[in-house]
């Protein structure tokens, strides 16, 4: 129920809260953010969005000039970066850079920082600054033709509002209808800046890669509503000068991340159990470009890739959820033989949700994101691996909060992994209260991260805390049966992963089982509510965007269609599946002191869910509290309204777990 588009932007955010984020400066110096990084196909310069970073001297003094487009020569790294038309662009929106296949060009969106974004072009000395388009709606995900002559683009002409069901829905009143707005393949020439559409009306399309000789394009796509169609789209390929649609693939489940191989002859992609657009595992397909049958090349793997890149014909690099890491690999087609290159207990990304890398042309050098709990982001490139840091924008900036460590431990048999936070200062003669927080999807993984913008929980360690980020089974990480594990079964096997972690943190450390809290937002947010209803166990629960009844979210949301693989059916097919899950329909077994906090207009988990279950805890007597944020949607965008959300967390919790008698309360 999270969502992205591809690696461009968010659509949705069950994930989002995998582990933490905050609205607030978390440490001494606040971590400064990385939006992007991209490596140039020759390897010789990496451009990334974000803070820039000038020469490192001995006391570590850099050079601040502010958020924008930035350029690094990977030869000579001493020198400073070189900003992208620093005065034309300033105070404006930067986005999704992308390098012509001679690295001599970028192409990137622009545009003032409230209004309409164009696709730009500039040469990569930071000056030839063209806009190419004058467009009215959504552009996103410029690339590069083959020869250097075009730029294909995604465009949904005249959108109503920002794309996909994360931003604030539009306020229904009047008459209601379905009219729907596509996203649209598009081409722009660099000589005439002329503008053509390539796909077809009434489809939605999701992703796309030119094919190596420019002739064609495979793209995701499906007819209708974008945010809820995603779930049901097939892989096509399309002419480049425009055309009907060609299926080469539909799958039982989803798929992303297309990629065409080298010699043109196959297409790759990623397709299993996915809850979210945008949080991609699952395994790794290969289908022939001219049709026929797929052919997963990574069966069996006990991990699940999130990205791919083609390094030969015959051999494919992925990026990977393993065991709550990050990690690197090759796949062999011809004998499947899978080869570990890199795994670390952090983040790698370059500009997207899920783990990946931005890799050069002959596959030699790559440019990434790296961060974790103990290490702030910088750009970082090399060879896969072996980078060596690019950026020190962050010196100065050390963890604000206690040690993470990763924990393993057994469950109806199969073994579970997730992330502890020690308290800051901690004493194992003392005892501590402890927060669970459950991560969105469910198809996500808790990781060791720096603290993101949002819904943070690390800094509960400061204030004496331990917290615990479980990835129980319909988690990335261990391969499809796992991710599939929880299908039918929401809240059954899932909790009792969690809960068996709680009773081996509790019986090897000094946490006190009477005060221990779970919070969550998203699909977290309906693990709280659901635990509440099904032990007395924890003593205080902050629900975010949290969903109570299935039976009645499945026609409030706008996203319904990723319900059915899940639950096997519509719920006008099968209502008892669905309320067999519904936390609303054990409510009254509740005692827990339960607070609740969702957006206004959120589209993916509306705010009627929290109120139902806020309605009914007031009714039965039991403590409780909902915050609707005005005009936010599933993700809260307003920094006041984030602030609050923190203060309000931390309040709950000390209230009630900070002290025994509390507790005992």
């Amino acid at each position: 129920m999270l969502r992205t588009q591809a690696s461009r932007r968010l659509r949705s955010f069950l994930l989002v809260v995998t582990f933490a984020g905050s609205a607030i400066a978390l440490a001494q110096v606040e971590a400064r953010r990385f939006d992007q990084v991209s490596i140039s196909p020759d390897g010789k310069r990496v451009a990334w969005i974000g803070p820039a970073d000038g020469p490192a001297g001995d006391s570590g003094e850099r050079a601040v000039l502010g958020r924008g487009l930035y350029l690094r020569d990977l030869e000579n790294p001493g020198a400073a970066p070189v900003k992208i038309n620093q005065k034309e662009l300033a105070n404006g929106t930067l986005s999704q850079v992308a390098w012509s296949r001679d690295s001599r060009m970028l192409a990137f969106l622009a545009g003032p920082s409230d209004g309409q974004s164009q696709v730009y072009v500039a040469t990569c000395d930071g000056q030839g600054l063209r806009k190419l388009t004058n467009l009215t709606g959504d552009l996103a995900d410029p690339a590069w033709s083959p020869d250097g002559k075009t730029i294909a683009f995604l465009f949904t002409e005249n959108a109503p509002r920002a794309a996909g069901p994360l931003m604030p829905m539009t306020p229904e009143t009047g008459v209601i209808d379905a009219k729907s707005y596509e996203q649209r393949l598009n081409t722009v020439e660099l000589s005439t800046a002329a503008v053509r559409t390539i796909s077809p009306a009434e489809m939605y399309v999701y992703e796309f890669d030119w094919s190596p000789d420019g002739k064609q394009f495979a793209l995701t796509a499906a007819p209708g509503a974008g945010d809820n169609n995603w779930y049901l789209a097939q892989l096509y390929v399309v002419p480049s000068a425009g055309g009907a649609l060609k299926s080469l693939h539909k799958p039982t489940l989803q798929l992303a991340v297309p990629r065409w191989s080298p010699d043109g002859k196959d297409v790759a992609f990623i397709a299993g159990l996915m809850s979210d657009e945008g949080a991609t595992g699952g395994d790794i397909f290969v289908v022939p470009a001219a049709g026929g049958a797929a052919r997963n090349v990574t069966p069996g793997i006990a991990a699940s890739p999130s990205w791919l890149n083609w390094e030969s014909p015959d051999k494919i690099l992925f990026a990977e959820h393993i065991d709550g890491d990050a990690g690197l690999g090759t796949v062999e087609l011809g004998s499947g033989k899978v080869t570990q290159l890199w795994r670390s207990a952090e983040v790698i990304n370059a500009g997207g949700w899920g783990f990946e890398a931005s890799v050069n042309a002959d596959g030699t050098m790559s440019a990434v994101i790296r961060h974790s709990a103990s290490q702030p982001p910088e750009i970082w490139a090399g060879a896969i691996g072996n980078w060596d840091q690019v950026t020190h924008v962050n010196n100065e900036v050390r963890p604000d909060w206690g040690p993470i460590k990763s924990l393993h431990w057994t469950s109806d048999g199969m073994t579970i992994q997730g992330w502890l936070v020690y308290p800051m200062h901690y004493d194992p003669k003392k005892r501590y209260p402890m927060v669970v927080i459950a991560h969105g999807g469910p198809a996500a993984a808790a990781a060791s991260t720096w603290p993101g913008t949002f819904f943070n929980t690390y800094p509960l360690t400061k204030d004496g805390y331990f917290v615990f980020a479980p990835n129980p089974r319909g988690s990335y990480g261990w391969g499809e049966a796992f991710t599939r594990a929880n299908v039918k079964d929401f809240g059954y096997g899932d909790l009792r992963d969690i809960l068996a972690g709680m009773d081996m943190i509790v019986k090897t450390l000094p946490v006190d089982n009477d005060r221990i809290g779970i919070t969550g937002w998203s699909y977290g947010g309906f693990m709280t509510m659901w635990a509440v209803t099904q032990t007395n166990r924890f003593r205080a629960a902050v629900s975010g965007a949290g969903l109570s009844n299935f039976q009645s979210y499945y026609g409030e949301n706008d996203i319904d269609q990723w319900l059915i693989p899940y639950f096997g059916a519509s719920v006008y097919d099968d209502p008892a599946v669905y309320a067999r899950s519904s936390a609303i329909n054990f409510v009254k077994n509740v005692k827990t002191p339960t607070l609740m906090l969702v957006g206004e207009r959120d589209g993916e988990v509306p705010a009627p869910q929290s109120r139902e279950f806020w309605h009914a805890l007031k009714e039965l007597g039991v403590e409780t509290e909902l915050v609707i944020y005005a005009g936010e949607g599933h993700a809260i965008q307003q920094p006041e309204h984030r602030q609050d959300i923190q203060r309000r967390l931390t309040a709950w919790f000390d209230k009630y777990l900070k002290s025994e008698e509390a507790a005992a309360k």
